[in-house]
Parts: C-alpha cells; structure tokens; sequence
C-alpha cells in the first residue's frame, strides 16, 4: 500500500519504500529517522513566502510599452507611432496566452549545485536564498538581491564553474559567484561589479561578477546552462520569440530565432547531445548540437508543462498541460541522430486515488529511480501532496506509487521542486512549500545503502 501523510503530519524522509512522518519539523526528529544513516542533517530553510499577486507580465509590458511609445513618438514622428501599433497588433496575436500560461510552467525554481551540498531557490520576487549545508561555522542562509536583479523567475548553478550562480529576471541574468579572502571571484573584464549580502558565518560573500544584458530589457522565463558549463541559453520572453546562446567568458550571445511561439521551457541533455525547447502553442523541438539541426513535434495534450532528462540523455519524460499521462521520449539510434519514439507513462494513481485535474510539475533523480509529481486540485485529503514514484528503465519506463509527502504549515502547496543528483547516500528531493519553507527529503533505499 501507499503511504499516506495523515493530516496535521508532515513528512521527514523515505526508508526502503515507507515515508516516515512526523507531529512537526524538528531537527532531532530527522537525527532520529536518517540522520544516523546520512551523517548530517538537512534542516530547513524558512522564507518569507510571497503571499501578495505581484503585477503581471502583461501589466507591466503594457505599461513600459505604452511609456516607450509616447516618448518614441515625440521624438521620430509618423514612422516612429505607426511602428508601435504594428507591435501592438503583434503582441495581440501571440503575447496574452504566453503571459496567462506561465504560471503553469514548471519554472526552475529551485536548484542544487552539482559537487557540493548547497542549494539555492528562488524566496521572492526580487530575491534568492543560497544554503550551503557544508559550512560547520554557520547555519544563516545567504540572500541574494540587487538592482539589476528583478522579478526572477529561474535559476541554476554552473556546472564545473565552482560556485557559480546564474538567475534569470527582468531584462538578463545576473551572474553571482562565491567569494572569499585570498579567493576572490574574478569580475569580467568590462563588467561593473555589485556587491550581494556578505554570507555570515563562513567569512565569504556572493559578488554579482556579471550581467548577461538583454537589449530589450525583457523578460527571462527560461535558462539552461549546457553540461561543460561553458554555454547558458536564455529565452527572452514576450517580445522577441527567439532564444540566446551566451559565451559566459566573452560577455557575448548569440541569438537562434526559430518560429514564433513562445518558448516555455529549455533543457540541455546530461550528454550535451540533444537540446530541448518547448512552446506554449503545443509544439516542441529536439535539437542535436552538433549542427543545432532539429525535430519539430506536436501534442494533443496541450502545451508541456514539465520536462526532465533521463540519466542518461537517451530518453526524456514530458508533462502535459492536459494529461494524466507523460510521455516519454527515447532516441532510437547514436547521438546526432533524432531519430525518436513518444510513448506514454501511465500514472493512473494521480486521477483514481487524488481526484485531481492533471499533473503540474515533474522530477526525476539521476539514478532513474525516484521520480516526484505534484498534481492540479485533488480531493481535500491530497491537495498540496507530492506523489513519490519508484521508477524503472527495462527499457521502457514503468513507475510504481510508493506514497506522498506532505509539507508543513496549514494548507502547503508546492510552489517548486527539484533533485540533488550527486548525493552519493541517494536521491535528495526539496520542495519550497507555499507555507514559506524550503524543506529537503532524503530518499533512502537498498541501491542506495549506506
């Protein structure tokens, strides 16, 4: 049988299958259940959960559009008014859906670094929280806020870049990196440098070392950064339908226009092979990087909500806007080739037991093995649940329920999820919680003994 969080519990970890619960969030309780096993103990991590509507992508679009266009048209005249409503009329036809269906998106919201055990998430509208679990001298978390660094909506550390974070906001991705004495962050030559908030505790501090500037100043809902850590790609949303390769050493991007609608969603393969980019009209693109040739595909399921990479890179597994189904995608022959089958991944336990509308965000571990889903709306009972999976590749993917886990807090809902992959002891799946925690669930099981 499932496990089940009883209301009023919230969930500590997985042990073989079985999702131990307890009456509260509490250290010594997770010293009791897996801190023993583990050696540590992931406490969370509190934020002040935005509980107010900020103005949305179409407000302010419209605002802005409207300031830039009056000051145009004073300055150039007839040819200068007449080019703004030709925009105008433009974003009529393809900017509302985009703005309304964003929210939708499994934006990524939350992320750990790859070699180290510090995760970072995005905890306000202007603002991001780094955690590093490996600082003995100090538990305070890290907040990092600028001026350049406005309304974020994703972020991800480098790989291979040591401890490198980039943030996608309004108008380009600021780029933070540790810093400590007699270690300091190189700033790029050329670029101003911004001082975050001094990290207490450990005598560091995150220094904004860059600023990828979008000339538009647009909005950026989506960042993936390729394996080496060498490329970031950004899409610049709601105006320009393109997508922007970035040369982190050279401070220069390369934009790649294909189509016109809007991208939602953009993830590199483990390999580096294949690239993934997905519309909001329904449509999304397998790329191979080799010569940046790709496939178009189609859903009748509505447009991908969430998308995440097999171990590895031959197959990726796709949510949909509408389906309690995912798909999966498998690569049929060798890298370059995009050669691909859709088949699908039932999860009939997320309408049969949870009553709900549909999946909303996905997870999967770099094992292959644990796989989280949260779900739209549900009976009172499982509304706010994340479902845990035990996966398997033979070599189709099949996905057994093992439970749910519940947050803390009256009422939680996950607002992003996602898996530390190189956690030798097993997955480490953390959730923010509505309720203004960032909690962190280690996945204990027999591949992964201890």
């Amino acid at each position: 049988m499932p496990s089940f969080p009883p209301p009023g519990s919230v969930t500590i970890c997985e042990i073989n299958r079985d999702l131990i619960t307890a009456e509260n969030l509490s250290d010594d309780g997770a010293k009791d259940t897996y801190g023993k096993l583990l050696g540590m103990v992931f406490s969370p991590v509190p934020f002040q959960s935005d509980q107010t509507a900020p103005a949305s992508f179409e407000q302010d679009a419209e605002q802005e559009e409207g300031r830039i266009t009056s000051d145009r048209a004073q300055r150039k005249g007839l040819v200068e008014t007449l080019q703004g409503i030709f925009n105008r009329s433009i974003k009529c036809l393809f900017h509302p859906n985009d703005v309304n269906l964003l929210p939708e998106v499994d934006l990524h919201g939350v992320s750990w670094h790859q070699h180290k055990h510090i995760i970072a998430f995005v905890s306000g509208p202007n603002q991001v929280i780094v955690r590093d679990y490996e600082d003995s001298e100090g538990k305070d978390p890290c907040m990092l806020t600028n001026e350049l660094q406005r309304d974020v909506k994703v972020l991800e550390w480098r790989p291979n870049g040591g401890k490198m974070l980039s943030v996608a906001c309004k108008g380009g991705v600021c780029i933070w990196a540790a810093s400590y004495p007699g270690n300091a962050a190189l700033v790029r030559s050329g670029a101003a440098s911004f001082f975050g908030t001094i990290s207490r505790g450990s005598g560091g501090q995150y220094i904004l070392v860059d600023f990828l500037r979008n000339p538009n100043d647009e909005q950026i809902s989506a960042l993936s950064w390729s394996p080496d850590g060498r490329y970031p790609n950004q899409f610049q949303n709601l105006i320009n339908i393109t997508f922007t390769i970035w040369d982190v050493a050279q401070g220069v991007g390369t934009p790649i226009r294909r189509g016109l609608g809007g991208i939602s969603m953009m993830k590199w393969s483990p390999t580096g092979d294949y690239f993934f980019a997905a519309k909001f009209d329904g449509t999304f693109c397998l790329w191979e990087t080799n010569t940046w040739t790709s496939e178009t595909w189609s859903s009748t399921s509505g447009f991908v909500t969430g998308a995440t990479w097999g171990p590895d890179g031959r197959m990726i597994l796709i949510a949909f806007s509408q389906s309690s189904t995912l798909g999966s995608i498998h690569f049929a022959s060798k890298p370059p080739s995009l050669d691909a089958h859709l088949l699908p991944v039932d999860l009939p336990e997320i309408i049969s037991s949870t009553g709900s509308q549909g999946i909303e965000k996905i997870a999967w571990d770099a094992s292959g093995e644990r796989l989280a889903v949260s779900f739209k709306g549900g009976d009172e009972l499982y509304r706010g649940l994340i479902a845990i999976y035990d996966t398997r590749r033979t070599p189709l993917v099949s996905a057994s329920l093992i439970g749910f886990i519940r947050g803390p807090g009256d009422h939680p809902t996950p607002i992003a999820f996602s898996f530390h992959d190189k956690f030798k002891q097993g997955p480490l799946l953390s959730v923010c919680w509505s309720s203004g925690f960032c909690c962190t669930y280690p996945l204990i099981f027999r591949s992964h003994a201890v």
